[in-house]
């Protein structure tokens, strides 16, 4: 009998070899190692400054742009991945192997895919900065890299909670993956900023750190900004989510089980829900 982890590594290797073939994760490696250069050599355009950045700004830099892009392209890349036709689920899903098994294999196949073409960005884009400015900061570079697969990873488990509540409705996916990006990233920050004015200051303090340690984006940013810039990272801002969680460790520890959470509970629930589908 064919063992879970067989099952596993051929799914993930069958959806790896899809991914690299494709055009469109070939595209977004284009674009991804085009605009980590852009920032790199952009820094001190503001300041009146001219040449590359060194690891540490361009680190600080992209924060922004990771935690735009990678979600975006997690939950539509997994939406199409994670989705088979109608005919080809009830196919893939009929053998006799757990089902949940095929949709975590397939998903980490996928994020194999996405992972290397976001290290092949950080990669050209960290050799520029080596060559014209060093390597100090290269740390808190990497910490920025391990962001980006963690969130990667984050996005996909929500990409295949949606796969598996829409069996074959690749449209009815890619929609839902759109709103799930929308709130995540844009809606929850001002829904949040908007409630919290209208509390006290004690309050609307204890609101809007729960807030960043609860939705996934938000834990992202708190985490690498502060394995970046450490405890001087928000400033104010830093001290009151020290308090909050008990000192940079627990803040840290904090925001890991968040993410980790998000990772785990989606993937949880689309393997649970998936075993109970008429497909």
């Amino acid at each position: 009998m064919i063992s879970l982890r067989s099952v596993l590594w051929l799914c993930a290797r069958y959806e790896l070899v899809l991914a690299v073939r494709s055009r469109w994760l070939q595209m977004f490696a284009v674009v991804f190692a085009g605009l980590a250069l852009a920032v790199a050599s952009a820094g001190y355009i503001l300041s009146g400054g001219h040449g590359v950045q060194d690891f540490s700004r361009t680190a600080v830099s992209l924060v922004q742009v990771v935690l735009l892009l990678v979600p975006l392209a997690s939950l539509v890349f997994g939406g199409l991945a994670l989705t088979p036709d109608r005919g080809a689920a009830e196919l893939l899903y009929s053998q006799p192997v757990p089902r949940g098994a095929i949709l975590i294999g397939r998903m980490l196949g996928v994020w194999l895919a996405l992972a290397a073409a976001e290290l092949i960005g950080f990669g050209i884009a960290g050799l520029v900065v080596q060559s014209q400015a060093g390597l100090d900061g290269l740390s808190r570079y990497g910490a920025l890299v391990i962001t980006a697969v963690v969130i990667t990873g984050v996005f996909l488990a929500i990409a295949a909670l949606l796969a598996s509540l829409n069996p074959g409705r690749r449209t009815r996916v890619l929609a839902a993956a759109l709103v799930v990006w929308f709130v995540t990233v844009v809606l929850f920050d001002v829904a949040v900023l908007g409630i919290a004015s209208m509390l006290r200051s004690g309050s609307a303090s204890r609101l809007l750190i729960s807030a960043t340690l609860i939705n996934p984006v938000d834990a992202a940013r708190t985490g690498a900004l502060l394995a970046i810039e450490g405890t001087a990272a928000f400033g104010a801002a830093s001290l009151a989510l020290l308090r909050f969680t008990g000192g940079a460790a627990m803040a840290a520890a904090y925001v890991g089980l968040s993410l980790a959470a998000w990772m785990v509970l989606p993937l949880w629930l689309a393997a649970r829900t998936l075993s109970r589908a008429d497909i």
